[in-house]
């Protein structure tokens, strides 16, 4: 069996706490994160199938360890802000992780979902990107439309986050799965924060294996689902986003499911 290991490391690189390996291991951090610091989970295969709890205010969540050390850097500063006041603070920190079930890795589920993805190449997936996101701030990140938070009421800080496109009409957010699965439906759960927001009409989902379906959106505070036959994918882009012939320049999305099974 696959083995786990957990560190915490400090800006400067040096180990402030670790774990033995096992296939779930947990450690308590009694002090307060520094700026810098930095959670590491290290496997001794790569391409394994984890739950991360790395944060007691975030759920844990099942992700794809492509390489054999993931990092997690602690936020800070704006980047805090799309997180629960209480989230990261204090001097009592509760950090897991183990090897997925067999029963999780094979479950019909929303294979975007990842409360855990950051901007940049942390070495597990789902991973969102974006050609542009709203001022460069973390309140607008492509992130957030994949932390599986649904609140679209307003707009700005936790739990308000959404992917903004800065009024961009070429707009376009990408999720990497960082492995082939087999999806057969999404949802979108566009920002609601009404009159303030505008909404799409009309988006299109591409596939990395040159397939495309273009679905017809309405404005609601609701997810809007759609099915559409199964496909092997690695990557889903959303684009071609067509806004609403109304007053507000400010379209957004909260959430975007993608739902499958993993191939393996």
């Amino acid at each position: 069996m696959a083995k786990l290991k957990l560190k915490l490391l400090d800006k400067n690189n040096h180990t402030l706490l670790t774990t033995e390996e096992g296939e779930n291991v947990s450690m308590v951090y009694t002090g307060a994160y520094q700026e810098g610091d930095s959670i590491h989970v290290e496997t001794d295969t790569e391409g394994l199938y984890c739950m991360f709890w790395l944060e007691d205010t975030l759920p844990e969540s099942i992700v794809y360890c492509k390489e054999r050390v993931s990092i997690y850097k602690i936020p800070f500063g704006t980047d805090r802000i799309v997180f629960s006041p209480k989230a990261f603070m204090g001097t009592r920190h509760l950090i897991r992780a183990r090897m997925a079930t067999p029963q999780e890795i094979a479950a019909y589920r929303n294979l975007a979902l990842n409360p855990y993805d950051t901007h940049g190449d942390n070495g597990f997936f789902p991973h969102a990107s974006a050609n542009v996101e709203t001022r460069g701030e973390a309140v607008f990140a492509a992130y957030n439309a994949i932390d599986g938070i649904f609140e679209n009421a307003s707009h700005g800080e936790w739990p308000y986050q959404s992917w903004g496109i800065n009024r961009d009409p070429n707009a376009a957010i990408t999720i990497d799965f960082g492995r082939t699965v087999k999806v057969d439906a999404a949802a979108l759960t566009l920002r609601a924060d009404f009159p303030h927001d505008s909404y799409w009409t009309q988006a299109t989902l591409s596939f990395s294996d040159g397939s495309k379906e273009v679905v017809t959106l309405k404005k609601t505070d609701k997810p809007q689902h759609f099915a559409f036959s199964a496909r092997s994918v690695e990557r889903v882009t959303l684009s071609q986003l067509i806004k609403a012939e109304d007053e507000s320049p400010f379209p957004a999305l909260t959430q975007l499911e993608v739902f499958g099974h993993d191939e393996r």
